[in-house]
């Protein structure tokens, strides 16, 4: 990989960072709500915390991507970057500009069934 390609790579993965982070942000407001906002009746009450169940499931994906790209954001300088980890070949860029905290290239990862 290139250092250009570095460089284009850190910008993925530093826009992708701040949007999950803004993500992450409303999950949080939707889950906890500002205090006299909440619901006042039962069948609402019953509605928000199935919503509020969904919420935790988004919110806890998301901080595990969020974690994902910043090891690879502090990854990106070493030269296992954009390397399988199973097979130690290069993760084609097409993947690593969808994905850029890949570890795997997809053979590797649907034979270890990730």
């Amino acid at each position: 990989m290139t250092a250009l390609e570095k460089k284009e790579f850190k910008q993925i993965i530093e826009k992708q960072i701040g949007t999950l982070s803004r993500e992450i942000e409303e999950i949080r407001s939707a889950i906890y709500p500002n205090k006299g906002e909440g619901t006042s009746d039962k069948v609402a009450h019953i509605s928000f915390k199935q919503e509020q169940s969904i919420h935790f499931q988004r919110y806890d994906e998301a901080g595990k991507r969020l974690n994902r790209l910043k090891h690879a954001y502090m990854k990106i300088d070493t030269p296992e970057y954009g390397i399988c980890q199973e097979c130690e070949e290069e993760i084609p860029l097409e993947r690593l500009k969808l994905l850029p905290e890949s570890q795997y290239c997809v053979s590797c990862m649907n034979e270890l069934g990730l």
